[in-house]
């Protein structure tokens, strides 16, 4: 098989598995992933068939959505692969850009690296930034029944991986718990950025909302 049709054939298996997923892990998610991938890849040196099937698997079973277990994705993306016949380094070079590519926390230390990762990480990281960024971040707190901001509650940065996992807190919280923190912990040039126009966006929105919070004109 060529690696064309080995990537329809993947995106056609992970369109098939998050077909009914949370809207911002959904298979939408993963086209704006794979094409920011295919964007920073054009500046870099890398094997394109890892970044695209990285991107396209990244988040084929995301822990958040199976009680936390973080196999399950490594799993799904290893069976898959395999049924295509796909060389053994690849897969294993796969399984270990989705086993390092989640932010959980801001403290979690890559157990590997390669360019491949940087791209598909910085792909992954775009897309929870800017204008996408905030919606997902809403959708999600409104999936988890989350508030919508609580001035009572301050936002707690450098949570372990556990406090990460379980935390809980209103959706204006994560901007300070995760999203503003994005920008500068990109890996490219390209990802650095466009990670900073996304991220002037953002403060613009945390002003105008605190001055509507506030019934201000």
């Amino acid at each position: 098989m060529n690696n064309s049709d080995l990537i329809k054939k993947t995106i056609a298996f992970v369109k098939e598995k998050l077909n009914d997923a949370e809207g911002g892990h959904d298979w939408f998610h993963i086209e704006r992933v794979y094409k920011n991938a295919l964007l920073i890849a054009r500046d870099t040196n890398c094997d394109l068939l890892v970044v695209q099937l990285g991107a396209l698997l990244h988040d084929i079973a995301d822990n958040k959505f199976h009680n936390g277990d973080e196999t399950i994705g490594p799993k799904t993306a290893r069976l898959f692969l395999e049924s295509e016949n796909v060389l053994e380094n690849t897969i294993q070079h796969v399984i270990q850009i989705i086993e390092n590519i989640s932010f959980k926390g801001g403290n979690f230390e890559k157990k590997f690296s390669s360019a491949e990762l940087d791209i598909v990480q910085d792909a992954d990281r775009l897309d929870a930034i800017g204008a996408i960024g905030v919606a997902r971040a809403f959708n999600y707190g409104g999936f988890k029944n989350r508030a919508l901001y609580n001035p009572e509650i301050t936002p707690l940065t450098n949570m372990t991986k556990e406090e990460y996992k379980s935390n809980n807190a209103p959706t204006i919280n994560h901007f300070y718990e995760k999203l503003l923190l994005l920008k500068d912990k990109m890996n490219t040039e390209t990802g650095k950025q466009i990670a900073t126009e996304r991220h002037r966006f953002m403060e613009s929105f945390l002003s105008q909302f605190y001055a509507e919070w506030e019934g201000m004109r």
